[in-house]
């Protein structure tokens, strides 16, 4: 049994991070069009042709962008250094990481989210997370996008949390995904785990982390407090999406890191006290 403890803070990225949908701040306006334009014309397509939604995003961003640089990797990756963040967000993971490791906890932070990859990584926070999972396209020579590579929706994202409980970070390794492995092997127990979301995609991961043991957090904008994920029982806790020192939010992540250290505390006093019965009736 390890003697460390790891908590595993997971994030929805699009409006949980960022103040709006990333392809909004840079990406939508070099196309000539408002974000109302392009999101119904995305969904209409999606309804049009019985279409998965994010799939249609992806298609709508590779038709909009032909015969432009607009979406390559790395106009992607540009994009990203225009996105905005909540209030706090910018100091939130040094911040955490510095009272995990002062209660000797080791805190990863991980991306589960359908925007797209490239955008994340050249985000300012994207230094931050051990893995980004969300869609991206495989690329030609010229850096063009031909294919997607992963395409993440609401339903999709659910695998992510076992990649991340049995530490299969590899998108391409479903093998030892779905294998058996033992609780004591796993990377990350979910009940060592966090997820913060902001809404209806966030659901199914909200909801499967909470019934293992983990905690659920919803965050809002102001003026948009999505009550139903209470009045469902969909998290754990509802809160503004203001990341800053003090805020309620850091409050209740701060209180559940003591909690999983004290109960992965108990735990260990709990096996190692079993390991000394077991040798000493052995002994005899």
């Amino acid at each position: 049994m390890q003697n460390n403890t790891t908590i595993a803070l997971m994030y929805d990225f699009d409006n949980t991070l960022s103040t709006r949908d990333m392809q909004e701040y840079d990406f939508i306006p070099q196309l000539n069009m408002t974000a109302e334009e392009f999101w119904a014309e995305a969904n209409g397509f999606a309804k049009a042709n019985n279409t998965d939604g994010i799939l249609a995003v992806m298609l709508l961003m590779k038709q909009k962008a032909l015969g432009t640089e607009l979406c390559t990797r790395d106009k992607l990756v540009e994009s990203g250094k225009k996105i905005e963040f909540h209030k706090g967000v910018l100091t939130w993971f040094d911040r955490i990481n510095a009272f995990a490791a002062s209660n000797g906890v080791n805190l990863e932070h991980y991306i589960i989210s359908s925007g797209l990859k490239p955008m994340i990584e050249g985000s300012a926070i994207g230094k931050y997370f051990k893995q980004i999972y969300a869609c991206d396209f495989v690329y030609d020579k010229s850096g063009q996008p031909i294919w997607p590579a992963v395409a993440v929706n609401y339903t999709s994202k659910v695998q992510f949390l076992y990649r991340i409980n049995k530490g299969v970070f590899d998108v391409s390794e479903n093998v030892r995904l779905n294998s058996f492995m033992a609780e004591e092997e796993r990377h990350v127990p979910f009940c060592n785990m966090i997820y913060i979301g902001d809404g209806l995609t966030d659901v199914p991961c909200m909801k499967l982390t909470r019934q293992n043991g983990g905690q659920s957090i919803g965050v809002y904008k102001e003026g948009t407090k999505n009550q139903y994920l209470i009045k469902e029982d969909r998290v754990n806790f509802l809160v503004k999406a203001d990341y800053s020192q003090n805020s309620e939010l850091e409050l209740i992540v701060q209180t559940i890191i003591l909690k999983v250290r004290a109960e992965c505390q108990l735990e260990r006093i709990t096996h190692n006290q079993s390991k000394a019965v077991l040798k000493q009736m052995k002994s005899k």
